[in-house]
């Protein structure tokens, strides 16, 4: 397993968000957490990250307990995360921040052929290469905070609401991309996401997450084939 958490437990002060949730992933495989808004997505991502430091439970990666690593002792390992809402550095151009991305990884990493992959992936990037960021539209934005996570080739990529503010034919985009990545490039990837349909599309697997616990689980096709979840989170 390259990411087992067992028991995970966040809380904001007196509140608990994350009441003992435990999930794994696999090497290779592209795995959703989806839940409604305030189900404890987010949180849950950024304790693996290291954003928030979990109350209780385990973080392993590739083995190795992360618990209390700090996010980029995390990010040397190998996780990196597409933060919702994209959160791109506004007054540096497209290019400086793709370089953000490789802070810290070994220079002989081939950054020029990573740079020139993810011109392939994202050829609007190449076109606004020199702009700045703030002048972006918010798909551009969302593509660019893609970018950046994938210059450093990460081990298992961390992405959250990769749809929310997209115009629906952009959600179709980014998602073909995370799918794109996933089977053609072999990338590991846990994606938290509100949009049910599209997720489960693209992924092996995935975990129901409501009000902080892990209520359902199993693959894909036995998501979208269970009654609670049509209802719930598919509208049918």
């Amino acid at each position: 397993m390259l990411l087992e958490v067992e028991d995970l437990k966040v809380s904001y002060g007196d509140f608990e968000a994350v009441h003992g949730v435990s999930l794994g992933v696999e090497e290779g495989e592209l795995v959703s957490v989806i839940g409604a808004n305030g189900a404890g997505k987010t949180t849950v991502l950024r304790a693996l990250m290291g954003l928030t430091m979990p109350k209780g439970g385990r973080i392993s990666f590739m083995g190795r307990d992360v618990t209390r690593m700090e996010p980029h002792e995390r990010a040397r390992l190998g996780i990196r995360m597409v933060p919702e809402r994209a959160r791109v550095f506004p007054e540096l151009t497209v290019r400086e921040n793709l370089l953000m991305g490789a802070y810290g990884i070994p220079k002989d990493r081939g950054l020029k052929e990573r740079l020139e992959w993810i011109y392939r992936l994202f050829p609007v990037l190449e076109e606004r290469e020199g702009q700045l960021a703030v002048t972006l539209s918010g798909g551009e934005q969302q593509q660019l905070a893609i970018g950046r996570a994938l210059v450093s080739d990460p081990k298992l990529l961390l992405v959250d609401e990769v749809s929310m503010g997209l115009m629906p034919k952009l959600v179709d985009q980014v998602f073909q991309v995370l799918r794109d990545l996933n089977i053609s490039e072999g990338m590991t990837i846990l994606l938290v996401e509100q949009n049910a349909l599209a997720s489960l599309g693209i992924s092996h697997r995935g975990y129901i997450l409501q009000t902080g616990r892990i209520e359902i689980s199993g693959s894909s096709q036995e998501l979208m084939a269970d009654p609670r979840v049509r209802e719930a989170y598919l509208g049918i």
